[in-house]
């Protein structure tokens, strides 16, 4: 997927926003592919290979953007592919979830981006 690509300029709330409203703009045929996959594995399980490999993907190139991150000292030194993961939870799945379900979010998008920026440079902790 294109949208987790990145170059070395950029910074990690450009490249997080971007990958956020990459992903709530996929054209319909794009999320058919992602939704037929999700489809895939609950029907056939030995077809998680797609929706599998999407994922390594997407997790594989944020792993290496926050690999570039940690060396150029934006980010304390931590397990770039649990933040990796975390990111993709967040973003992936809740923009997913919404479309498949054909639901509004609850939240405007550009709030609930900026907010879960928040909470990731921030913490929970007060």
């Amino acid at each position: 997927m294109d949208i987790f690509d990145f170059n070395e300029e950029d910074s990690i709330e450009s490249y997080l926003q971007s990958n956020f409203i990459g992903l709530l703009n996929l054209s319909d045929n794009e999320f058919s592919i992602i939704k037929v996959a999700m489809e895939e594995v609950r029907e056939v399980p030995e077809k998680k290979q797609l929706i599998s490999r999407i994922t390594t993907v997407i997790i594989d190139r944020l792993d290496e953007f926050f690999k570039s991150q940690i060396e150029k000292g934006n980010i304390r030194s931590v397990d770039s592919r649990v933040l990796a993961a975390m990111c993709f939870s967040i973003t992936f799945q809740s923009i997913i979830l919404w479309r498949v379900y054909d639901g509004d979010p609850s939240v405007e998008a550009d709030r609930y981006g900026g907010s879960f920026l928040d909470i990731l440079f921030n913490g929970i902790k007060s």
